[in-house]
């Protein structure tokens, strides 16, 4: 073989290599419903000409398996951002070195308290946890006003939560540990078994079982909440905790983050770019009534401003920690 087809040989392959690298796409791991998620990813495509290839998480397993992919593949990673529904898995991923840092012009218009100081995750359009309730099975002025009156043996085994290993009911359980304390929290938790709470499977599983009437009322978010009073007259919902001395309701952002050694970073920061924008969040406020956080964004009149609701004053770092070490204690509870 001689040097000059050596030398083609060579070429070829720094071509190939050089095309591999520079491939005009992003790879996005998203927890949020694809139903929710997917056209905001086609609209980027349409107007940037960069090709999104994404992974959505299940609703049975929502937040916790792509979540895990990204661990396992930390040392070898495919995906270049990871759009969480809420911080709290951005925390994980930050602790275990497999986020990066990322700062534009964009991430100033987020107000810092959803925001990591740090700049490994950006939150945008935020939901928050609420109680939806079946209006046949129990009047506006029955109804318990905090998390704390669950226990209450008036509402025994007529209430139920998402399974607390998986998605935003994870991330609300792990703040309220993270608030109260593990003895408290695990005592509220029992209680509620003794009361006779029902795990439903998923967020989606509660707002089912409240519509159809098998239970008056349970907790979800905000999107399952405004889909059940598109589809039933007789849901409604509000927010919990509000009294001046509660510790008001979970508001939980959506999360961005740029992964470590990611294969297409650059294509990745225009990613985020785009979703830190009022054209993304006023998308997600008309398709599931998505909050904003950039001021001056136009939304429908039946979202609701977060300039009226109580919010829980929440340790991100801390409440990330207390996720991990607090599994295995939820994952005995949810087999009792």
């Amino acid at each position: 073989m001689n040097k000059n087809y050596l030398n083609l040989i060579l070429v070829a392959i720094l071509i190939l290599t050089g095309c591999k690298n520079n491939t005009n796409e992003v790879v996005v791991y998203s927890t949020v419903d694809q139903v929710f998620s997917e056209p905001i990813l086609k609209d980027f495509e349409r107007q940037t000409g960069i090709v999104v290839k994404a992974v959505y998480d299940t609703e049975e397993t929502k937040s916790t398996g792509v979540m895990n992919r990204l661990i396992a593949e930390k040392d070898n990673p495919i995906c270049d951002v990871f759009w969480s529904g809420d911080p709290i898995r951005n925390g994980v991923l930050q602790s275990k070195g497999i986020t990066t840092p990322y700062q534009s012009k964009q991430t100033s218009l987020i107000p810092d308290l959803f925001k990591d100081k740090d700049n490994h995750w950006i939150g945008f359009s935020a939901r928050a946890r609420v109680m939806i309730y079946n209006l046949k099975l129990i009047s506006p002025d029955s109804l318990p006003r905090s998390i704390f009156d669950f226990t209450q043996p008036r509402f025994k085994g007529n209430f139920s939560l998402a399974n607390p290993l998986f998605g935003t009911t994870t991330f609300h359980i792990a703040t309220i540990f993270e608030k109260l304390g593990d003895t408290e929290a695990e005592k509220w938790m029992n209680d509620l078994r003794t009361n006779g709470v029902v795990v439903a499977t998923s967020n989606g599983d509660v707002k089912k079982r409240v519509m159809n009437g098998e239970l008056a009322f349970g907790l979800t978010d905000t999107d399952d909440a405004f889909e059940a009073k598109k589809e039933s007259d007789d849901v409604d919902y509000i927010f919990l905790d509000q009294q001046e001395d509660a510790i008001g309701s979970l508001i939980m952002p959506n999360a961005l983050s740029l992964i470590k050694n990611s294969p297409h970073s650059e294509n990745g920061k225009k990613f985020i770019n785009y979703m830190l924008s009022q054209e993304v969040e006023a998308k997600l406020a008309i398709s599931c009534a998505q909050m904003p956080l950039i001021k001056g964004t136009v939304v429908p009149n039946h979202v609701p401003s977060l300039d009226n609701i109580k919010p829980m004053q929440v340790d991100y770092k801390k409440t990330s920690e207390k996720l991990e070490t607090i599994q295995p204690w939820l994952k005995a509870w949810t087999e009792k």
